[in-house]
């Protein structure tokens, strides 16, 4: 093979948007051979704007069969990433799913055991976030154990900020029933894999959600949690869609030190000496240990989701390792699923968690929804600034 043809599911904002990255030749070794929406009036638009360049199909089966593509790239709603994916397993297509991996972790472990069966086939998720330098290089710094083990990180994401339009501008935004969450399945699912992958995976979380506190909505869209980790370490995670001006700060305290992200900088501050070993053996009361403080210019390039396409499309064509494997994309969606729970049960939720008991809630708020969505045609801009 010496090149990759993909198929687009879903004609949606991003999938406009990796349409672009093609377009304009992009993704080298790559193209895109055909797309599929249910959506007639999204597949009339793309033919139209494509003419004879790509296939388009709005029905499902005939877009599978029609075997013009090598992989396909997930773009629908969140709850049918799963039954994309498997349905791409079972007809040995390469899979590249956007986030997140789904709504709930027991479809996505389905969606893993299916995979476990193709695993000659490549799979990963559009965890786009991997790819900044900023946070590659926060995570070498953290696993080389030159700062020593974590005690406390706490993630403040609150530069999410949306107004009510932005929930109105989709039938399927912010509901139970078509996105099965809100800012922590929207939003956040970079940032809680992010979360997971530098510090690691907590072993229980409580956690405290306000559900449409700043907007007409019935999902949350401002969250604080507090999560505790295997060693005894903790961390907090603060989020919202409902604050102006944001902060995006990710600090992580550790033995040695301690490493901050924010406005695009890391600022490392690392001790003389262990902190552990200077608390019990110092003879003064009230002095810190001396520190060096370390700023990190990075200039490398930040290819988001034109990086994890190119990483994709290396992976199949030369085996270059996966910057975002597949099957990692259940462990984000672990922590964001037991916040969920937390808030629902009013109590500590270990990690890993009762997935029927979760499914149990989630469907009760589904069945129980008297919210009435109001919708309005979005404009140029609003999609723009959704990105």
């Amino acid at each position: 093979m010496s090149e990759v043809r993909f198929g687009i599911i879903g004609c949606g904002n991003i999938a406009v948007t990796h349409l672009g990255f093609f377009d304009r030749n992009e993704i080298p070794n790559a193209r895109v051979t055909a797309i599929f929406d249910i959506d007639k009036s999204r597949t009339d638009a793309v033919r139209e704007k494509f003419k004879d360049k790509i296939a388009v199909f709005d029905n499902e089966e005939e877009f599978f069969s029609s075997k013009l593509f090598d992989a396909i790239l997930i773009c629908v709603p969140h709850y049918h990433h799963p039954h994309y994916a498997i349905k791409g397993f079972e007809h040995n297509l390469h899979v590249l799913c956007e986030k997140p991996a789904g709504v709930y972790t027991k479809q996505v472990r389905e969606m893993n055991e299916a995979y476990e069966h193709h695993k000659h086939l490549v799979f990963a998720m559009m965890y786009n976030q991997r790819t900044n330098p900023l946070y590659r290089k926060v995570r070498n710094m953290v696993q080389s154990g030159e700062y020593g083990e974590i005690r406390r990180c706490v993630w403040i994401i609150t530069d999410w900020f949306r107004t009510q339009r932005y929930y109105d501008s989709g039938g399927w935004r912010a509901t139970w029933a078509y996105e099965g969450g809100g800012v922590l399945l929207n939003q956040d699912p970079h940032q809680l894999d992010l979360w997971q992958w530098i510090c690691g995976m907590p072993v229980r979380v409580r956690a405290f959600l306000g559900f449409g506190k700043f907007h007409d909505i019935e999902v949350e869209d401002d969250v604080t949690a507090y999560v505790e980790y295997p060693n005894g370490a903790t961390g907090v995670f603060i989020t919202s869609t409902g604050e102006a001006p944001g902060t995006n700060r990710f600090e992580i305290s550790l033995d040695r030190g301690k490493i901050v992200i924010e406005n695009n900088k890391i600022c490392a501050y690392k001790l003389k000496e262990d902190l552990s070993r200077f608390i019990k053996q110092s003879d003064k009361p009230f002095t810190a240990p001396e520190y060096e403080t370390i700023e990190y210019d990075i200039d490398e390039p930040n290819l988001q989701h034109k990086g994890i396409l190119i990483n994709f499309v290396e992976a199949i064509l030369n085996n270059a390792p996966l910057i975002a494997p597949g099957p990692e994309g259940i462990l984000g969606l672990t922590i964001s699923n037991a916040m969920h729970l937390s808030q629902w049960t009013d109590s500590w939720v270990d990690i890993p968690f009762d997935e029927e008991l979760f499914l149990k809630h989630l469907n009760k708020r589904i069945e129980q929804s008297t919210f009435t969505k109001k919708t309005v045609k979005a404009t140029e801009t609003d999609m723009s600034d959704s990105f």
